[in-house]
């Protein structure tokens, strides 16, 4: 006989995860270390959303919420002009401009300190969460980023992310770093140009390919007994009081114990119904690939332009731009154009003319910057997303932590503030 929660449901032997990206993945490969069976179900592949071209950053020190004043100085001229790093479409529709209302009412300083209190918690056990993936038999490698080298053309622009900083150690966030000139950067550095005059070195964050990183939890969790079911999409829930029936595209329909939806930006399609209200937008943003004649060690970051460099293999994976708007739309040039020129004087050596792996991917975003992890209005169905940037730092420690209150059920501490029903 299955044993009890203090929820009043038996513990699941039998889950199904709905989305093969990274969040999805690591709650499928926890729930298994928890002795739980499970199949994971994705209508495209595994990481086939936007878990695979991202910059593949694992910065807990920096993983703050996305609505932040910053933000506001844009203005509408601004966030309607294709090159702007923050872009919202002028066709954009009625659910989208209540989105970016809602956002922008977010975007002040004591919304970003509620929320950014509310992420130090996970934040703090976030790497370890890696290092149990590792431990656990994940064949990927974390890589540690030495240096994590945050820009600038002026110490002036630079003064944004000091304040910052002071404001995530005021809500308990544990970060070190370095104050660095322009020359004392490139000598760490040699592939920033002359144009920049200031930097901050981070201490203590890492990254990963993440494309090869997801594809390598995939195959553990298949290793460990897992399946994982492409080429359909989930089209309904359907909990009948004892368990759930997953109906898909493909006319299959099969029972679970429980079902957890982690399907990035498309969240909102299954657990609206489910009493998530809240809306999961596209913010979606751009890469590309290019060789570079000095291949920095660790990510490079230039804030004021929005643009994130990570080391992918041997070459320098570019990456920019927050653009909503519906996650099926095509690639915009113009957006990758603009991640170009806002990184030219900026980089020394990068070929950025003779570009590879041109990618946009839709990055699932809340309007008050946290994610949505727990139970629906059905306490069989869970939901896991809404991580806006950092899907990949906090998917890990997103399916250990939900795996723990699917099959305790009790909701640990850290979970609490992203309660998907608020």
């Amino acid at each position: 006989m299955a044993s009890i929660t203090p929820s009043g449901l038996p513990v699941p032997e039998h889950v199904a995860v709905v989305g093969a990206g990274m969040v999805g993945l690591a709650t499928a490969w926890f729930l298994q270390d928890r002795g739980v069976e499970v199949t994971v179900i994705d209508r495209d592949g595994v990481a086939a959303g936007a878990s695979w071209g991202n910059a593949g950053w694992l910065t807990p020190g920096i993983a703050t919420p996305l609505p932040e004043p910053a933000v506001l100085k844009y203005g509408l001229r601004a966030v309607l002009s294709p090159s702007s790093p923050v872009y919202v479409p002028p066709s954009a529709n009625p659910n989208l401009l209540k989105f970016v209302a809602g956002f922008t009412r977010h975007s002040t300083m004591p919304a970003w300190k509620r929320a950014m209190g509310s992420l130090v918690p996970v934040n703090d056990l976030s790497l370890a969460s890696f290092d149990l993936l590792r431990e656990g038999g994940v064949d990927a490698e974390t890589h540690e980023a030495r240096p994590f080298t945050a820009a600038y053309r002026t110490a002036g622009e630079r003064t944004t992310l000091l304040e910052e900083i002071e404001h995530i150690r005021a809500q308990g966030g544990d970060i070190t770093f370095d104050v660095l000139t322009g020359d004392e950067a490139r000598a760490i550095e040699p592939a920033l140009s002359d144009a920049i005059g200031a930097a901050i070195v981070l201490h203590g964050q890492r990254f990963v390919d993440p494309g090869a990183y997801v594809a390598a939890l995939a195959d553990s969790v298949i290793a460990r007994g897992g399946k994982i079911v492409t080429g359909g999409a989930v089209t309904s829930l359907r909990d009948v009081g004892t368990a759930v029936v997953v109906e898909t595209s493909t006319g299959a329909a099969e029972t679970f114990d429980h079902v957890v939806v982690a399907t990035g930006a498309w969240l909102g399609a299954l657990a609206r119904d489910l009493g998530v209200r809240r809306v999961v937008q596209a913010g979606r943003g751009y890469s590309f690939s290019v060789e570079v004649e000095d291949l920095p060690n660790g990510p490079v970051y230039f804030p004021a332009a929005r643009v994130a460099c990570t080391p992918v293999g041997d070459r320098l994976r570019v990456a920019g731009m927050m653009e909503f708007r519906r996650p099926e739309a095509a690639l915009d040039g113009r957006r990758i154009r603009a991640i170009v020129e806002a990184a030219r004087p900026l980089l020394r050596g990068a070929d950025l003319d003779h570009r590879q792996d041109e990618w946009v991917g839709s990055r699932p975003c809340t309007v008050d910057g946290l994610p949505l992890i727990g139970a629906t209005r059905s306490p069989r169905v869970f939901v896991a997303g809404g991580h806006g940037m950092w899907g990949i730092t906090l998917g890990p420690v997103t399916g250990r932590l939900l795996a723990e209150q699917m099959v305790t059920g009790t909701v640990p501490a850290e979970l609490r503030p992203f309660n998907p029903l608020r």
